[in-house]
């Protein structure tokens, strides 16, 4: 049965493509209307918008960079204005910049951990004072396997993910007194643009050490991103769901 959402409003960090996009519409499907955050307008947001609207959904498209407290507060702040609400928050924007620890420049460090970490903390805190004085809400974080196992060549990556882990379960003790859940997805190789990029051997490698021997689309995280909203989960929270088609074992 599809866990339906129907009148609820969400707001999802990196929607303008791949998973953030995939989640965006997966919720619409389910009956959100979107709040839609994401660096480049022009880079796939006021697309993902349109798709939205097409399916009878309202959508708010709003070009930030994640790492401003004060763009989230204000984002938050419009989407509560013009949508009405704020039931769930999907963190999602993410960025990478490979290279060997030696090899890596200070500033690849600095903006991956502030995209993909700070970027997350910024929303989650916007959020927290409505999620909580509503005693009601959902927030989902995404993280990464390699953040729970480390990865060469991501020292920043891993290390990024690997706190949003750790923040979503901070989050969910801080939070679960007042009726809102946080979980968090960590995928394994999904296709992507991000991943389109990379070497056919590292595409290959990843998946020989998958067990169902394919990689993952967007759509299977936006899935099970959906379920976490819906509240067939309501019981569940802290949790770091794998959606990797067995790549950890």
């Amino acid at each position: 049965m599809t866990a339906t959402l129907a009148g609820q409003v969400a707001l999802v960090t990196g929607a303008g493509r791949g998973i953030g996009a995939a989640i965006a519409c997966e919720l619409a499907e389910r009956g959100c209307d979107l709040g839609l955050v994401d660096v480049d307008a022009a880079g796939g947001l006021n697309g993902v918008a349109e798709t939205v609207r097409s399916g009878g959904r309202r959508a708010l498209a709003m070009s930030a960079d994640v790492t401003s407290m004060t763009a989230a507060e204000a984002n938050v702040t419009a989407v509560i204005r013009e949508l009405g609400r704020l039931d769930i928050l999907v963190c999602c924007a993410g960025i990478t910049r490979d290279a060997v620890v030696w090899k890596m420049s200070e500033e690849a460090w600095d903006t991956v951990l502030a995209v993909n970490l700070k970027g997350c903390f910024t929303y989650c805190r916007a959020a927290a004072p409505v999620l909580r004085g509503q005693r009601r809400g959902r927030i989902v974080t995404i993280a990464s396997i390699n953040g729970m196992r480390g990865k060469a060549g991501q020292a920043n990556y891993a290390a990024s993910k690997a706190g949003v882990i750790a923040l979503t379960k901070t989050l969910a003790r801080e939070l679960g007194p007042s009726g809102v859940t946080v979980n968090c997805i960590a995928p394994g190789f999904i296709r992507t643009a991000m991943t389109a990029v990379l070497p056919e051997a590292i595409v290959a490698g990843a998946i020989a050490e998958t067990a169902l021997g394919r990689l993952g689309d967007p759509e299977d995280v936006a899935r099970t991103a959906a379920f976490l909203c819906s509240e067939g989960a309501r019981h569940i929270t802290g949790e770091i769901i794998k959606v990797d088609g067995g790549q950890y074992l």
